[in-house]
Order: structure tokens, then C-alpha cells, then sequence
């Protein structure tokens, strides 16, 4: 009998182990949106529905672009051959390490030519951010030096360790999506990175978050990286 119960009791020890897993499993699925505030939706022309978050004056997604088409129903050109990709000067996005299952959390990742494009990657009603837009978020938030750790998603089911700083407290949940780099994909989980609509010259302006920092870096990068992005409401 005791050999028995033993076995009885390991196996229900075993089977609450698989089902708490399971759960954390779940739950790394998820965004961790921040529960205490109020968030509304809107839908791109694919049929993605995106949270949405008022920070000061300004209404923000809080998650990051998964659309494929333009806003008139044209093709976004999906692009996975790093030569072509690194040749292009049109519109291209793609998934990280070309694994769809990683825009399902982190979004896609897009060229600027994609960002720049007349057809419009944002729904209706809303744009991508300009780099002015990007600096009024931060300076609400107390300028860049600490406006990381406000806006990154909280807790490490995306980040890496330490996402230092990160409270979540705007609801923006910034997430680590990496970035396409030369041809090479890098920083999954450690930094976010997102484009503004504003070029300089052969550059444009990107910001960037990661998990040792809670600021938030303002930087030129080539047009042909692939960033996030995020829109903000006209």
C-alpha cells in the first residue's frame, strides 16, 4: 500500500509540473499588456487587431506590425534571400530568422522603403511615426534617458535578463523583436528597435530599447535594415 501511494503521489506531483509548465508556456505566448490600464483596438487591411494605448497627446499601437499588404491592397513584397534583400531599394519586410512563428508576438520586420512607401503600411486613421513623434513620446515620459524602462513590456517572458528598468506603466509594451542587420538576423529578446518615417539623407531615423537599459536611443540607420514598427493615430 505505501509503495502504491508513493507511485499515486509522484505521478500527481508529475502531473501538476506538466500543467504548471504548460501555463507558463501559455503565457509566454502572450504580450504581457499592463492590466491596470485601458486599451482600445484597431485593424489593419490583413485583419490583425492591434491594442492601442493614449500616452499624453498622443494614441500609440501597443504591439508591433504584422501587415503584409499596403493599405490599397497591394503586396508588400516578402523578401527572405539576404542578397536580394541587402540589393533592394523598394518596400520589403520579413520574419525574424524567416520563421513566421516569430511574428506572431514580435511583429514583422519591414525596410524603411516599406515604411516610406505612399501606399501606406498603417491602417486607415493612423501613420507611422515620424521621428518628432517619437521625441514628444519620449520627452512626456521624461526624455530618452529613462523612457525605456516606461514603455518596455514588463518581466522576462520576451526580454532577456534583466530588462532593467521596465515597469510598463505607459501600457506601450515594447517588445525585443531584434532586427535584420547586413543579411544577418540578431538581438532577439535583447533589443527592440523601430523605424520613424524621417530620413536624412541616406539614412533614417530608428529608436532603439534593450533589456540592460532603460532608455531609449535615437540613431540613424541604413534603409535597408529591417526594424518594428509601430504607428501612432493622425
Amino acid at each position: 500500500m505505501k509503495t502504491s501511494s508513493l507511485i499515486y503521489s509522484l505521478l500527481a506531483i508529475g502531473f501538476l509540473l506538466i500543467l504548471t509548465n504548460g501555463c507558463k508556456k501559455d503565457d509566454d505566448k502572450n504580450i504581457q499588456f499592463n492590466p491596470d490600464l485601458s486599451y482600445e483596438t484597431t485593424t489593419d487591411i490583413d485583419g490583425n487587431v492591434y491594442r492601442t494605448i493614449k500616452i499624453g497627446t498622443q494614441t500609440w499601437m501597443a504591439e508591433n506590425m504584422k501587415v503584409t499588404r499596403y493599405r490599397n491592397g497591394d503586396t508588400i513584397p516578402y523578401v527572405t534571400d539576404r542578397t536580394e534583400w541587402l540589393n533592394l531599394s523598394t518596400s520589403a519586410y520579413c520574419d525574424y530568422g524567416n520563421s513566421t512563428s516569430n511574428s506572431t508576438i514580435y511583429g514583422k520586420l519591414y525596410n524603411w522603403y516599406a515604411v516610406a512607401d505612399i501606399r501606406n503600411i498603417a491602417p486607415t486613421g493612423w501613420h507611422v511615426a515620424s521621428d518628432a513623434e517619437w521625441t514628444t513620446l519620449t520627452t512626456f515620459l521624461g526624455g530618452g534617458i529613462v523612457a525605456g524602462g516606461k514603455l518596455k513590456e514588463k518581466g522576462t517572458a520576451h526580454w532577456q535578463s534583466p530588462n532593467y528598468g521596465a515597469t510598463n506603466e505607459t501600457g506601450f509594451s515594447a517588445l525585443p523583436g531584434g532586427l535584420y542587420l547586413g543579411g544577418s538576423f540578431v538581438s532577439l529578446g535583447s533589443s527592440g528597435n523601430w523605424w520613424s518615417c524621417t530620413a536624412l539623407s541616406s539614412n533614417a531615423w530608428g529608436r532603439g530599447m534593450h533589456e540592460s537599459y532603460d532608455e531609449v536611443h535615437r540613431y540613424l540607420s541604413s534603409l535597408s535594415f529591417g526594424f518594428s514598427v509601430r504607428c501612432v493615430k493622425d
